[in-house]
C-alpha cells in the first residue's frame, strides 16, 4: 500500500513540474497566427498548405515527448529532464542567485553553473527538495525557456544558411528538399516554446496556484494551471484562429538578431512581460471572470486571447528573422563547389561508354 501511494505521489510530482502550457488546440493556433505573419516573399515551400499543416501540428511535439514516461518504472525521466524545463522560467527564482533578468547569460549551461554555484554558497536561501516530488531531477532548476527559444532561432538560421548553399552551389533536389522539411520541423518545434512564453503561469513559482504568503486570496488550487491551458477554452467554445488572425500583423525583423546574443534579450523581455500579467490572471480568476458561466468569463477570454496572438506575432517575427538574417555557408559552399568539380572532372575523363551496336569486320 505505502509503494502504490509513493508511485502516485511521484506522479502528480512529475505532473506539477512538467505541466504543459496551453493546450493543443492553443499551441496549434499559435503556429496558425505566425503562419499568417509571414509575407509572401517568405520562401514558397514553407507557405504551401502542407507544410502550414506539418507546422501546425509540430506545435504540441514538445509535450509529445513525454507520453513515453512511466514513473512507476521510471523510463522517460532523462527525457523529461533534458527537455521539461525548456517549457517555464520561475523568474522570482533569479534573485537568489544573485542575478537580475536583464544580466543573465545567453548561455544555458552557464545559467546552470550560477544556480550550481548560488546553492552551494547559498544553502539557507534554498528549501530543501522533496524527492518524492522530484522524479525528474528538476526542482533545482528555475527553467530554460528563453534559452530554448533563443537555440531554436539559432538553429532556423542555420537551416536557411543550409538551404541557400545548396541551392546557390549544386545541391541534389533530394538534398534540398530534405534541408526544406528540417526547416520545417524547427519551425514548427519552436513554436511550442513561443507559446509557452505567453502563458503568464510558466514565467513564475506561482504555476499551479499561488504559494506562500497570499493576503489577496488568489487560487491556490493545481488545478488552476490546467484551466488557463485550455480547460477555459474547451467550455467556453474554443479558439477562432480566423478571428485571432485579423489581429496579426506583417512579420518584422527583430533588431540586433546578429548579435552575441541572438535574440536571447528579447526572449526574456517578452517572457518579462507575461510575467507582468500573473496577477493580473489570477485577479481575474477571482473575480469570477474567467468563469465558463454566461458571459462571465468574457474579459478572461479576451485576456486569454490577447496572449495567444501577442505568441502568433511574436514567432512569425522570429521565423522571418531567421530567413533574412541567415548568414552565408561558405563553407558548405565551398565543400560542394568541389564535389560538383570532381564530378565534372570525372565525367570528362571517364572512357567512351560501350556501344550496343555490332558490326561485322
Amino acid at each position: 500500500m505505502k509503494k502504490k501511494c509513493l508511485a502516485i505521489v511521484v506522479a502528480l510530482g512529475a505532473v506539477i513540474t512538467n505541466s504543459q502550457a496551453w493546450d493543443y488546440e492553443g499551441h496549434h493556433a499559435v503556429n496558425e497566427l505566425a503562419l499568417a505573419a509571414l509575407p509572401p516573399n517568405f520562401p514558397a515551400f514553407v507557405l504551401e498548405p502542407a507544410a502550414r499543416d506539418r507546422i501546425a501540428f509540430l506545435a504540441g511535439e514538445a509535450d509529445r515527448w513525454r507520453n513515453i514516461t512511466d514513473t512507476r518504472a521510471g523510463h522517460g525521466l532523462e527525457l523529461m529532464n533534458a527537455s521539461g524545463p525548456d517549457h517555464y522560467m520561475d523568474l522570482e527564482d533569479v534573485q537568489d542567485y544573485d542575478l537580475t533578468p536583464t544580466n543573465l547569460p545567453p548561455f544555458r549551461y552557464i545559467f546552470a553553473a550560477d544556480i550550481a554555484k548560488a546553492r552551494l554558497q547559498h544553502p539557507e536561501r534554498f528549501p530543501a527538495i522533496d524527492p518524492a516530488k522530484d522524479s525528474d531531477h528538476t526542482r533545482e532548476l528555475s527553467g530554460f525557456l528563453p534559452w530554448a527559444i533563443n537555440e531554436n532561432f539559432q538553429k532556423l538560421q542555420s537551416g536557411f544558411s543550409t538551404l541557400a548553399a545548396l541551392q546557390k552551389s549544386g545541391g541534389t533536389p533530394s538534398e534540398i528538399a530534405n534541408c526544406q522539411q528540417d526547416i520545417i520541423y524547427v519551425m514548427g518545434v519552436m513554436g511550442h516554446f513561443v507559446g509557452d512564453a505567453s502563458q503568464p503561469l510558466h514565467t513564475t513559482k506561482h504555476h499551479h496556484g499561488w504559494v506562500g504568503e497570499n493576503p489577496n486570496h488568489y487560487s491556490t488550487s493545481p488545478g488552476f494551471h490546467s484551466w488557463i491551458d485550455g480547460g477555459f477554452f474547451s467550455k467556453t467554445g474554443g479558439i477562432d484562429v480566423k478571428k485571432l488572425s485579423s489581429q496579426i500583423k506583417p512579420a518584422q525583423e527583430i533588431p540586433n538578431a546578429l548579435s552575441t546574443d541572438g535574440i536571447f534579450p528579447e526572449a526574456m523581455d517578452f517572457i518579462l512581460a507575461a510575467n507582468k500579467l500573473v496577477e493580473p490572471l489570477y485577479i481575474l480568476d477571482r473575480d469570477g471572470k474567467l468563469s465558463n458561466k454566461g458571459d462571465q468569463g468574457k474579459e478572461g477570454r479576451a485576456f486569454l486571447e490577447a496572449q495567444l496572438v501577442k505568441s502568433g506575432q511574436f514567432l512569425g517575427n522570429i521565423w522571418y528573422t531567421a530567413y533574412v538574417t541567415a548568414p552565408e555557408d561558405t563553407f558548405l559552399e565551398r565543400q560542394l563547389q568541389t564535389r560538383a568539380a570532381a564530378a565534372a572532372a570525372a565525367a570528362t575523363n571517364a572512357p567512351a561508354a560501350p556501344s550496343n551496336l555490332h558490326t561485322t569486320p
